[in-house]
């Protein structure tokens, strides 16, 4: 990309949540942050000074199945960027005096989604859908934060975070061929570790609601879909673009122009490993909770009975438009790359995404709804009172 003026990258290691001993949750993510509290040449004040210096964008996560650190930089500082970036993995201080002003970091956050209905919903979605294991949240628990010492995020950061399965992902105005050595320098006795367990993700239909004393209920719904490196994954994608992509999809003029039911109104596909879903969420008020979700429902079915020329038009140059977006983000670019990678096993051209793009059709998308219709459902409500799925609904609309 070297039309741009920026670099960004994406260092990322496969281990996460689902790696996470019982009784320790959320224990990756504060083995992150400790990791970033001084690492290689700096303590934790002057890592931060100089990133500050460069004038570095970063962000740092924690997935069911991988850390990752990203940053962006103008190109003339990407080499002591990455270094910075590369010792927060390699060499991190651990500083035993700054443990507990970490875990209290933690914890406020873990504490603040209380304050976020819908985010909750989606948190205890996950964790029901997925099981113990795999539907961990990155946040953790109060029970497992306050049982985490130093030697659990050393000894987390010894056996995960090591070369075997990680990835780098380089996207904006560099030069390929001063790349390779100093990647090679920075990590190329890097220890590749254990190989992490196999994952076997599985969803588990289940309905649940949580009491809220409020006027308002919050509605998170998941139905089984194809993962993203399934050969038909383009048609799913396009479907719940139909749904939810812009303020012309479906879900928003049905459930929200037309009906008047909700506030916010979305959905959205969701791979874990070799699992895909799709999440959907609808906020309202309690009274018309039950009705929000019934046409929330129909909706969906809808498509079962045919996609419009229009809709698929508008869908097409939405993904267009977004692809080309992307062409002048290295951030979005280096993180896309990553995801393509451990997924794929490889990155797709921009040419070969367009090309399954413009493989859909009205024809063909309808017939994979009818093929792969919604199964599995979890439902999570979060409000005054409980609400009741539909049990049949979907599975009568597409037979």
């Amino acid at each position: 990309m070297p039309w741009l003026e920026s670099v960004a990258f994406t260092l990322l290691t496969p281990v996460g949540t689902a790696h996470e001993p019982t009784g320790r949750e959320g224990l990756a993510g504060l083995t992150l942050e400790m990791m970033q509290r001084g690492a290689g040449d700096f303590d934790s004040r002057a890592i931060v000074e100089e990133l500050d210096f460069l004038g570095v964008e970063r962000s740092s996560s924690v997935t069911t199945f991988h850390t990752s650190i990203s940053m962006a930089s103008m190109a003339s500082v990407f080499e002591p960027t990455l270094r910075i970036a590369v010792s927060m993995l390699r060499t991190p201080h651990f500083p035993d005096d700054e443990l507990e002003e970490a875990r209290q970091s933690c914890l406020l956050e873990l504490a603040s989604i209380e304050d976020d209905p819908a985010q909750k919903c989606f948190k205890e979605l996950k964790r029901i859908r997925f099981g113990e294991t795999y539907g961990r949240s990155s946040l953790g628990t109060e029970e497992g934060l306050t049982a985490i010492d130093m030697d659990d995020c050393r000894s987390f950061w010894e056996q995960g975070v090591t070369s075997h399965g990680a990835i780098l992902s380089v996207a904006g105005n560099f030069e390929w061929e001063k790349l390779i050595p100093l990647v090679e320098k920075l990590l190329g006795d890097w220890d590749a570790g254990q190989s992490p367990k196999p994952p076997n993700v599985v969803t588990i239909p289940q309905i649940k609601h949580i009491y809220h004393d409020s006027q308002q209920t919050h509605i998170a719904l998941a139905y089984d879909s194809v993962p993203y490196q399934h050969p038909e994954y383009y048609r799913g994608r396009g479907l719940v673009g139909i749904l939810s992509d812009g303020m012309s999809s479906r879900l928003f003029i049905e459930v929200r122009e037309k009906r008047g039911l909700v506030y916010a109104v979305s959905a959205s596909v969701h791979s874990l490993d070799r699992c895909g879903s799709v999440l959907c969420y609808a906020g309202t008020t309690a009274p018309r909770a039950q009705e929000t979700l019934e046409v929330t429902l129909q909706t969906i079915q809808s498509l079962a009975n045919g996609i419009e020329p229009d809709e698929l038009s508008r869908l097409k140059s939405r993904v267009r438009t977004s692809l080309v977006m992307e062409q002048e983000s290295s951030s979005s670019r280096s993180s896309q790359m990553a995801y393509d990678w451990i997924y794929l096993g490889r990155v797709p051209t921009r040419q070969e995404v367009l090309a399954e793009v413009e493989k859909l059709t009205c024809e063909n998308m309808v017939e994979f709804f009818r093929n792969h219709p919604p199964s599995n459902w979890t439902m999570v409500t979060i409000g005054p009172e409980p609400i009741a799925f539909p049990s049949g609904a979907i599975a009568d609309a597409v037979s």
